[in-house]
């Protein structure tokens, strides 16, 4: 895929690697519609990318909101070619004692907020003439299950099961499907649900939006349906 003149929309937007991938998209020359509930952040982006980000303010676990965005948005003359489902949370705790709160929470954004996004931006993808991509970040908790993350890998699991069906589904829509399953990425999501602070030996966004640049610059027949990728070394330095 030739990425100038695309039109992306990239979920979670406002910070971490969702606002990284915004800004290798709009330097290749695509159009991205950056998804987030903070106003403050999206637009404080909009700033520094340019008039071919374009800050959306939405919760993507709200159906209809999305339905009626997606309505107003795009039409037959004006489709999207590339979903970055990204948006995403953990919140951890013994199983026993996890608040059903943090459960549902996890529940509807990790799972159930990429399902409502695809299920809206789908129809218009098989219109699109181009071959078109959706990309679901998930994380290694996708793969992998530990104590007091039973609710994260429920939800990382579930992404797994919803890409590798959906990459089977849509294959001959000329839709490409890939996941991606990253270890540690040196955001604020380690500070965020654990207060661990990130280090050097973590992932950097730039690699990880390196990667997802190559993966939709892939010819067209051509489909790498998911992605492991971790630190060599995962431990701080000093350890």
């Amino acid at each position: 895929m030739q990425l100038s003149s695309k039109i992306a929309i990239v979920t979670g937007a406002s910070s971490g690697i969702g606002s990284r991938f915004s800004k290798d998209l709009v330097d290749k020359g695509a159009t991205v519609y950056g998804l987030a509930r903070s106003e403050d952040k999206l637009k404080s982006i909009q700033t520094e990318l340019g008039k071919n980000f374009i800050p959306v303010v939405l919760d993507i676990t709200d159906h209809e909101a999305i339905k009626k965005w997606v309505d107003i948005t795009f039409d037959e003359d004006k489709l999207p070619d590339i979903l970055i489902n990204n948006a995403g949370l953990g919140l951890f705790g013994d199983v026993d004692e996890l608040p059903l709160k943090d459960w549902d929470t996890m529940i509807n954004t990790n799972l159930n907020g990429f399902f409502y996004m695809t299920r809206q931006v789908v129809p218009l993808m098989k219109k699109n003439e181009d071959v078109c991509h959706i990309v679901n970040i998930a994380s290694i908790a996708g793969k992998i299950g530990n104590p007091q993350m039973s609710g994260y890998n429920a939800s990382k699991f579930g992404v797994r099961g919803f890409s590798e069906s959906l990459f089977k589904e849509l294959r001959y829509d000329g839709i490409k499907v890939t996941c991606f399953y990253p270890g540690s990425i040196a955001t604020k999501f380690f500070e965020n649900a654990q207060g661990m602070e990130t280090h050097p030996n973590m992932m950097q966004p730039e690699d990880v939006s390196k990667l997802l640049i190559n993966v939709l610059e892939t010819s067209d027949n051509f489909l790498i349906n998911e992605i492991t990728m971790r630190p060599l070394n995962p431990k701080p330095p000093e350890s």
